[in-house]
């Protein structure tokens, strides 16, 4: 299922690069998407905390580099880089190793959104903890707003299953 969801991702990257960088003037959307963990808070936290090392837990990303800060600090700019080639450019708004969450904004890419800004955090539940993973955006120019939300809600899928495999 995890190849069904990574293909996936890739078309809609393919679909993203063909779409035209305009900015559209629709309304802003949001996409949330969770996964409980059976693990402890700290565990699902170690797990996705550095902002440098997505290419641990999303099979999706090739690497992460980082060209500006230090991963940790706001302001910091990562270079994300998918198996498939595409390049997401994203700064870090916010960051919070106590209350396991941070934010950011995608400054460039060739994703079907612009305006994107999320927060993945961390939380306790009755069985260990939950991953949480949210954004706001709006659709570009040329792209409905279904399929944006679908690109982004399958990104965000294809990484929580993985994340839920590796912490079983």
């Amino acid at each position: 299922m995890a190849a069904a969801l990574v293909r996936s991702l890739r078309f809609g990257f393919v679909v993203a690069a063909l779409a035209t960088s305009a900015v559209a003037a629709g309304e802003t959307l949001s996409v949330t998407e969770k996964v409980d963990l059976s693990v402890p808070p700290a565990k699902a936290w170690a797990a996705i905390k550095d902002f440098d090392g997505w290419q641990n837990w999303h099979p999706a990303i090739a690497s992460t580099a980082i060209s500006k800060g230090n991963g940790y600090t706001k302001g910091t700019v990562r270079v994300l880089t998918t198996k498939d080639g595409a390049k997401i450019t994203e700064e870090l708004l916010a960051y919070s190793g106590k209350s396991m969450n941070y934010k950011y904004r995608i400054t460039d890419s060739p994703l079907p959104v612009t305006g994107y800004v999320s927060t993945i955090k961390v939380v306790k539940s009755k069985d260990g903890s939950t991953v949480v993973w949210s954004s706001t955006f709006k659709a570009k120019a040329g792209t409905s707003d279904a399929d944006a939300k679908k690109v982004i809600s399958g990104i965000y899928t294809t990484g929580l299953e993985n994340l839920q495999s590796m912490l079983k």
